[in-house]
């Protein structure tokens, strides 16, 4: 982990790419100093907990979860008859879970060091619970992922890819059909992949979508705010950052001030996470 040093921040924008994800206004957000990972949960990090306390993802008791159609093979496509109607491209299959990402006919084993995937926020919690962690709020997210930058898109600057170099693992080519992988990958990349942010966080856009401990609300006052934590109560639960299969023409999602949700039950094969934890009293 690293420390997050406390200070204050300009949240959200005031031009939003996505009207309905409630991107505004922006607002001066002050965050105490706290901890967060460098890198996403890996499956690594997540087997070791799995073989420590015998724990079963919520995927793995439903049966199954939502994975990108792009990423199955035939065989297990042939199987499915059904998808989500406002995006076709996710199709749910059974035996998909953190250890089959991409359904029963698919393993981890070579992808050990790429971000665990299938995990509902449940999981989440219950991961960062054994690791003596926890989730970070929205905010303390945002302000992380910005790495010290005020009012910029991305964790490293404005630029998409300074000097022609990638930042993050994204979408290149035409969505959904044509994935170029011009950054190195079409699925997740290594949570040790491409440069880190000022604060020496990788991967915090991109690659997968992570869980925040905020419920989710769109309607945001402009009042200066200390460490908030989000309502009280909700349906859905924040996820920031955006994944491997954001692009411009459809998910513009890979920018600090984007976020969505999802309820805390479900999961998919571009939805991971990764913890924070309360900085010691002797830290400003």
């Amino acid at each position: 982990m690293v420390v997050i040093p406390g200070g204050v921040f300009t949240m959200g924008t005031d031009e939003p790419a996505i009207q309905q994800d409630g991107e505004w206004p922006v607002r001066k957000v002050h965050v105490n100093s706290f901890y967060m990972d460098r890198y996403e949960v890996s499956n690594e990090d997540f087997e070791r907990f799995v073989n420590s306390t015998g724990y079963v993802t919520e995927a793995e008791k439903f049966g199954d979860s939502f994975v990108f159609e792009g990423m199955l093979s035939e065989e297990v496509k042939a199987e499915i008859h059904q998808a989500v109607a406002a995006a076709p491209w996710w199709l749910p299959v059974k035996g998909a879970n953190w250890k089959h990402p991409e359904g029963p006919d698919s393993n981890i084993s070579n992808r050990m060091d790429h971000p665990v995937l299938h995990v509902s926020w449940n999981d989440a919690v219950a991961f960062c619970t054994w690791a003596g962690k926890r989730l970070p709020t929205e905010a303390e997210w945002e302000y992380s992922c910005r790495g010290g930058l005020e009012n910029r898109l991305f964790p490293w600057g404005n630029k998409l890819q300074p000097k022609g170099q990638h930042y993050a693992n994204i979408w290149q080519g035409v969505f959904p059909t044509n994935n170029t992988a011009e950054d190195g990958y079409k699925g997740t990349a290594p949570v040790t992949a491409f440069p880190p942010n000022g604060y020496g966080l990788y991967n915090i856009v991109g690659n997968a979508w992570e869980w925040t401990a905020d419920w989710w609300a769109v309607h945001h006052s402009t009042e200066e705010v200390h460490n908030p934590k989000g309502p009280s109560s909700g349906t859905d639960r924040v996820k920031k950052g955006g994944s491997y299969m954001c692009h411009k023409s459809y998910c513009y999602r890979y920018r600090c001030a984007a976020r969505s949700q999802n309820t805390p039950d479900s999961s998919a094969s571009n939805l991971g996470f990764r913890c924070a934890a309360d900085a010691s009293p002797e830290l400003p």
